[in-house]
């Protein structure tokens, strides 16, 4: 499997845009128009879209690839990107005609995602149901087309939850979103006043946790959601763990005097065991995407040990960018070092619920064990 993305020099272009702006993103708590024009502009919406719909049939592979590489300049940007991707891939559980209406305008069209619901009122009427709530940490919803958003928390097995596909004119967004780090992701609150959603812009949540679609479809869209989510996190990390790394070499090809020369040799051990970290976080990730890619995933325990994986990296990858920031020493943790950027934004990153390694190790990986 090759990785490669279908357009290698917009991708670069994104890259580039995100890297050049990520310090001001950060600054902001917003991303640059550029910055999110360039993304678009590299395919990340149409990435799983519906190959009716202007889909591209990006590979899980190909899509942590890239996201990884705007991750290295930007994690807030490879963040978006990565989202962007995947709620494209949620898409794929409307019916036909939802589908066709959601992408009307054509394959960049930015969609957004939030199942952390609150307050929501779904009350079933003709054609459909009135929607009202808010829903927390909505990553792009400042410049988000549509909105998919669960009619409660969801609950596995529960087929009472049900997801709306909602247009950009029938929600607005409150600004809650202030962090350590991650700033410029603009993860706000979302608001719905009694919009109206017709049936066909709707699907049962389980199904989407399951892979279970209206109709035939790809491995990537059949793909259990537990057994891939962690993969639309981890990817801006590892991408974030590589620039990271690029930091700390130009740091190591600096001369050193006076105290930091004594220093020098455990910082070079130091350097070294972040990259292996780091590339035995990039294999674990890459052996969870390729195992989606195949189709694998319906195979016994597959499913549980590519979460497993997801949320092992993520801690290879904060354990590898903590031991590149203390290498960096006091110049890392200056305002205007892209370093303490990368370690803010990398622990705020890590700390997703879908990246966790204890839940993904108690009830997931031994659940069939201790069930047998």
């Amino acid at each position: 499997m090759s990785g490669a993305w279908q357009d290698a020099a917009a991708l670069d272009s994104a890259a580039e845009a995100a890297g050049h702006g990520a310090a001001d993103a950060d600054t902001t708590g917003r991303l640059a128009p550029a910055t999110v024009e360039a993304l678009a502009a590299a395919g990340f919406p149409a990435g799983f879209a519906p190959a009716g719909q202007g889909g591209t049939g990006a590979t899980f592979d190909e899509v942590t690839r890239a996201v990884a590489a705007i991750g290295e300049g930007c994690t807030s940007a490879a963040w978006i990107a990565s989202l962007w991707a995947y709620n494209g891939r949620f898409s794929a559980h409307l019916p036909d005609e939802g589908q066709q209406e959601v992408w009307a305008k054509g394959p960049r069209t930015r969609l957004v995602s939030s199942m952390v619901a609150a307050g929501v009122e779904a009350e079933p009427v003709e054609g459909g149901w009135t929607l009202s709530g808010t829903w927390l940490y909505v990553s792009g919803v400042e410049f988000a087309d549509w909105a998919l958003v669960s009619s409660a928390p969801p609950r596995e097995g529960d087929r009472s939850i049900r997801v709306f596909a909602v247009p950009r004119d029938s929600f607005t967004h409150q600004e809650t979103w202030s962090t350590l780090g991650m700033r410029a992701t603009g993860s706000h609150t979302l608001v719905v006043e009694r919009a109206f959603v017709p049936e066909y812009r709707s699907f049962v949540w389980d199904d989407m946790r399951r892979g279970k679609l209206p109709g035939t479809g790809s491995a990537v869209h059949s793909a259990p959601l537990f057994a891939v989510n962690g993969l639309t996190f981890a990817a801006p990390i590892l991408g974030a763990a590589r620039g990271a790394l690029r930091l700390v070499e130009r740091h190591l090809a600096q001369q050193p005097s006076g105290a930091r020369a004594a220093a020098r040799e455990s910082s070079r051990i130091s350097y070294t065991r972040a990259a292996g970290e780091i590339d035995a976080a990039a294999l674990l990730l890459a052996r969870a995407a390729e195992t989606a890619d195949r189709g694998r995933l319906d195979e016994d325990g597959v499913a549980e040990r590519s979460h497993r994986d997801s949320t092992l990296a993520v801690e290879l990858l904060v354990g590898a960018v903590d031991r590149l920031f203390q290498v960096t020493g006091t110049r890392g943790q200056a305002t205007s070092h892209p370093m303490q950027r990368i370690w803010r934004d990398v622990h705020a990153a890590g700390s997703h619920a879908a990246l966790q390694f204890e839940p993904a190790a108690r009830f997931a990986y031994t659940r069939r064990l201790v069930a047998a």
